[in-house]
């Protein structure tokens, strides 16, 4: 049995139609329609909107005037400076020490023919007397000898005596000579074990280290010292192979022909202050090595004791086992303009901004790639404007706005302009 709702009617007796007379299915459909109507009068007496296409924004780039100028390249490297000529100081007789010269310390200087070290002489001038003594017993007998040699043919020859006493006459002659020969033999050798007592200093140089005091008694071939040469130093480079094409570097010439080497800076930090030094490249190394594709160089400097100032004006010096940078000045090119890597574009190409601020594609030389730079030579002129913002994309023609337009290009601080 159907219950009735709150007004006393069961749902089979409700009126299906609403209460203005229109039938709940069509209550939608009337909804949309008038709202359909609603809209179509709000465009007929709405404004007139003409379609426009928006405007495009040219993009903002930086760009470069070019300057070319006449560049002198340079390869930065490093090393550490090692002596020209370093030896050791080795005795070549027996005997006590008996003096040292106040040089023989490590760090000492000396100059060429200055006596180091003395070891106990009488023994060996002693040696001297006698050699001499028997020099001149030697000499005695060999007079004799030629004297009795010519008696005994002039004997021979009158018939006085045989054949036989001439030939002892002759050998006593021959072992005469030999024994003057010996005798001469031991003089040289003790004037020189007398002078082997004294080890002087064979060039200008400093002492690397010393090992041995007064009275410490030394033996032929012991090591008492090392001593190093100073009036050059030299500092072996390492150059990247692709590197020698900017410097003047003869690889086949011979030492002798400097003239031909580039010149080097060095510099380093030294006792407080930023020192340099001028030398030269002065040879090349023979091999190149196969995992790091180098080649050394070596570069000189001549009296790296004396020889240069450091930014207080005080005398630096250019000490041994200092490590340094170094620059090596190498060849000039003329018409060169140095660019930021960021303006290359596909490996050799540039985009110049005209003068209707249009990008135009333009292929380049490019000489060096070197850190952040590029270095050009053809196919720009002076004059022309290099965008140097990287673009996602970029096309012929395309309208671009300058943003800050420097006023020329400036060289690196790795190379020279002239």
């Amino acid at each position: 049995m159907t219950k009735p709702n709150s007004d006393g009617v069961t749902p089979d007796q409700e009126p299906a139609s609403g209460k203005l007379g229109i039938p709940k299915r069509l209550l939608p459909w009337l909804i949309l329609a008038c709202g359909a109507l609603v809209a179509g009068i709000l465009i007929l007496l709405g404004p007139d909107v003409q379609p426009r296409v928006a405007d495009s924004v040219a993009p903002l780039v930086r760009v470069a005037e070019v300057d070319p100028q006449t560049y002198q390249y340079s390869v930065h490297t490093h090393g550490t400076v090692v002596p020209r000529t370093e030896s050791n100081l080795v005795v070549e007789v027996d005997g006590k020490v008996v003096t040292i010269s106040p040089a023989l310390v490590a760090g000492g200087f000396f100059a060429a023919g200055d006596v180091l070290l003395e070891i106990e002489a009488l023994d060996y001038r002693t040696r001297l007397s006698k050699a001499r003594a028997f020099l001149d017993r030697s000499t005695s007998d060999l007079d004799n000898a030629q004297k009795n040699h010519k008696r005994q043919e002039r004997l021979l020859a009158r018939g006085a005596v045989s054949d036989a006493h001439l030939d002892d006459a002759f050998n006593r002659l021959k072992i005469a000579e030999a024994t003057l020969q010996e005798a001469k033999a031991n003089v040289s050798q003790a004037e020189r074990d007398l002078a082997r007592t004294k080890i002087m200093a064979p060039f200008d140089g400093r002492v690397r280290s010393e090992r041995v005091d007064v009275g410490q008694f030394v033996r032929r071939g012991d090591q008492v010292g090392t001593i190093y040469a100073t009036d050059y130093a030299e500092v072996r480079l390492p150059i990247h192979d692709d590197e020698l094409a900017f410097l003047d570097i003869p690889l086949l010439q011979h030492e002798q022909e400097l003239a031909t080497y580039p010149d080097v800076t060095l510099s380093a930090n030294f006792a407080g202050d930023r020192r340099q030094w001028r030398g030269q490249v002065v040879r090349t190394e023979g091999e190149l090595d196969p995992d790091t594709r180098m080649i050394h160089v070596v570069a000189r400097v001549a009296e790296p004791y004396g020889n240069t100032e450091g930014q207080s004006g005080e005398i630096a010096p250019l000490s041994i086992g200092l490590f340094v940078d170094a620059e090596i000045h190498g060849r000039t090119e003329p018409n060169v303009t140095v660019l930021p890597r960021t303006a290359l574009r596909d490996d050799n190409q540039l985009l110049i901004v005209d003068s209707d601020n249009k990008l135009r594609f333009r292929e380049v030389e490019v000489l060096r790639v070197n850190g952040s730079n590029i270095y050009v030579g053809k196919g720009i002129n002076p004059g022309d404007r290099v965008c140097l913002s990287a673009m996602q994309s970029s096309q012929e023609g395309m309208l671009v706005r300058v943003v800050d337009e420097e006023d020329s290009v400036r060289q690196p601080s790795s190379d020279t302009a002239l």
